[in-house]
């Protein structure tokens, strides 16, 4: 897969990086990306995943757009309101970059689908806004071999990681799951919504922003991950912070205790 001579131009200031240059430029264009939602962290995720080349973005989301989402999901404007977000999503790409194919799923992720959906693409990056997709994605990455970026807001902190489980480290350890990090999902109605609690509008946008560069170092190649690592953001003190996690011999999904 070759760039055109607009393309070149177009993603000039990635190609005179050391760490993507041409073939990594390349390997951008030939990638495809899953996201989950096109809300809050989706709006960020999409606009800078499409900047950067990515050829094809599927956009998996069931929602119409809302004055309220206005405030954080940048990807919609006021005319758009009432229209599905896949839509509006699509025709935000076609505005920004005219050679990256956007895949519309204005559908609700299901537990009988989300195991096909899920290997069509390379990557997956998840910006929903609920623990049942959260967990459905995370363990369908899992069966089907793919890696997956998944972030999570809460009013003005965030978290951020990288998981590759179907993979294992350099002693023969198995990668995490989402489940080794996060066992369960809390009990309903002990997490607000974000009707609810609310959202800092900018602090979403960072976090899709830096999904989107995970999703572009896992495709690309450089760097260090954030794979058995969390990336905590609190944006009240601005302070980050990162945790080490591992591999839980008694996670469900690759435990010594799973099936075989």
């Amino acid at each position: 897969m070759s760039l055109s001579s607009e393309e070149v131009e177009r993603y000039a200031r990635h190609i005179v990086l050391r760490h993507v240059g041409g073939p990594g430029q390349n390997k951008l264009k030939a990638a495809r990306v899953l996201v989950i939602g096109a809300g809050g962290l989706g709006s960020p995720l999409i606009q800078y995943l499409a900047a950067a080349g990515i050829g094809t973005i599927g956009v998996i989301d069931d929602d119409v757009v809302s004055l309220s989402n206005l405030q954080r999901q940048i990807l919609h404007g006021t005319p758009d309101v009432g229209r599905p977000k896949v839509d509006s999503a699509a025709d935000a790409v076609a505005r920004l970059n005219p050679h990256v194919v956007v895949e519309r799923l204005a559908e609700r992720l299901g537990p009988s689908t989300v195991d096909a959906l899920v290997a069509r693409y390379d990557i997956v990056a998840d910006g929903s806004d609920n623990f049942e997709t959260r967990y459905a994605v995370s363990d369908a990455c899992c069966r089907v071999g793919r890696p997956l970026v998944t972030a999570a807001l809460g009013p003005f902190e965030a978290t951020l990681t990288t998981l590759r489980p179907h993979e294992k480290e350099a002693d023969g350890t198995p990668n995490p799951t989402y489940r080794c990090l996060f066992p369960e999902p809390p009990p309903p109605g002990t997490v607000p919504a974000c009707a609810e609690a609310g959202v800092l509008g900018a602090l979403a946008g960072m976090m899709g922003a830096m999904m989107a560069l995970e999703v572009i170092r896992e495709i690309v190649g450089f760097g260090e991950g954030l794979v058995g690592r969390l990336l905590m953001v609190d944006a009240l003190s601005m302070r980050f912070e990162t945790i080490r996690y591992g591999w839980d011999p008694d996670n469900p999904l690759t435990g010594t205790r799973a099936p075989a």
